[in-house]
């Protein structure tokens, strides 16, 4: 009598391949005795497993094991697709809100022009309101090293400018050839970004 062949190691298995992908053991992926059932709609407590899939199956809904550490493990009656579609909107909020910021450059030269002055002001003011650090700096080449002084007032005038979007986090100092400041952005301010556009 011949056998079927047997199919090679690692072969293709359509159920394992989806378990193995699935964030959440689902439905007859549970593979346990009893459950502790929370949420909504049902009572809480511990059901045998069988009861707790016909309960979601009568709410068109799927068994979800949420806690699979737990003894026993714990799971809702959810819609499982919809259940996921929160998780990834949770986790991206998330991740919006702890946005590392970034530190944003702005550069000057001694005999930065008003114009100029005015426009980087107004990219400083973005970048702070958009939550980032800015890192302002006045270069000084060559001969230009005699004019420090002119270096630090640009600079000054330049934080006196973003003081209602940023706080300035220290005096003017020289590294190398350049004079440079920090600003931190003033968070409550965020919200008025809006009218600053």
């Amino acid at each position: 009598m011949a056998f079927p062949p047997k199919a090679p190691r690692g072969a293709f298995n359509p159920r394992f391949r989806k378990e193995q992908q699935q964030e959440h053991r689902t439905n007859q992926m549970i593979r346990v005795p009893e459950v502790r059932l929370v949420g909504d709609n049902i009572e809480p407590g511990i059901f045998p497993v069988a009861d707790a899939l016909k309960m979601a199956q009568e709410q068109q809904l799927d068994l979800v094991e949420i806690s699979p550490g737990a003894n026993p493990p714990v799971c809702k009656i959810i819609d499982y697709n919809k259940f996921l579609y929160d998780e990834k909107k949770k986790k991206k909020e998330m991740k919006a809100k702890s946005k590392t910021s970034e530190v944003k450059e702005v550069r000057f030269t001694p005999n930065t022009d008003d114009h100029d002055f005015e426009f980087k002001c107004k990219h400083a003011e973005k970048f702070l309101l958009d939550g980032n650090k800015v890192k302002a700096h006045v270069q000084f080449k060559g001969r230009a090293i005699m004019f420090k002084e002119r270096g630090e007032l640009l600079l000054l005038k330049f934080a006196d400018r973003l003081k209602d979007v940023g706080a300035l986090e220290g005096m003017p100092k020289m590294e190398g050839k350049r004079m440079l400041v920090m600003f931190a952005p003033k968070s409550q301010k965020k919200v008025k970004s809006s009218d600053k556009s």
